[in-house]
């Protein structure tokens, strides 16, 4: 006998950049994941009915407290099975928008019960930090990636960077 499908769970993953082309990245712990965490960029999952960007600039605000985004177009897709603070293994349908702001220091005033617990950080990165990092990052290859970006190389339609 099969197991049933996993709910599929989209996903906006949001690679906002300040004017100095760093990125900023959480740093979260989830059941399942390593014990040490991971980084990864801002954003989560789109309430029924909201589209791509309207989920983008919520996650910002929420996760960050920048109003004040530029977006721009999805440049990756990202999929594969997660299990959920919450205990619920869904299929993961990420996918990452290129956003813009001025910078500054991001608030966690919005975050909710479980970002609380479960984010141990949030912070600006340069290209150079991300290539030197030895702690795991989502995606995978996102320092090879981020370098495409600000080089203004964006893909003519979102890559599909698998799941790892």
């Amino acid at each position: 006998m099969s197991e049933p499908a996993l709910r599929e769970r989209p996903t906006v993953r949001v690679v906002l950049l300040d004017p100095d082309g760093r990125v900023l990245l959480m740093k979260g712990r989830f059941p399942g994941g390593p014990r040490e965490g991971a980084w990864f960029t801002v954003g989560g999952g789109a309430e029924p009915g909201e589209a791509i960007h309207e989920t983008a600039l919520r996650e910002v605000r929420e996760e960050t407290g920048f109003a004040d985004v530029d977006l721009g177009p999805a440049v990756w897709l990202r999929g594969g099975p997660l299990t959920l603070p919450s205990g619920e293994r869904v299929m993961m349908r990420e996918t990452y928008v290129v956003a813009r702001c001025a910078g500054g220091e991001p608030s966690r005033e919005g975050w909710d019960e479980i970002e609380r617990s479960q984010m141990l950080d949030l912070r600006w990165w340069t290209l150079d930090q991300l290539v030197a990092c030895r702690e795991r990052i989502y995606p995978g290859r996102l320092a090879e990636l981020l370098a495409d970006l600000l080089a203004g190389r964006l893909p003519g339609e979102p890559l599909d960077l698998g799941w790892d």
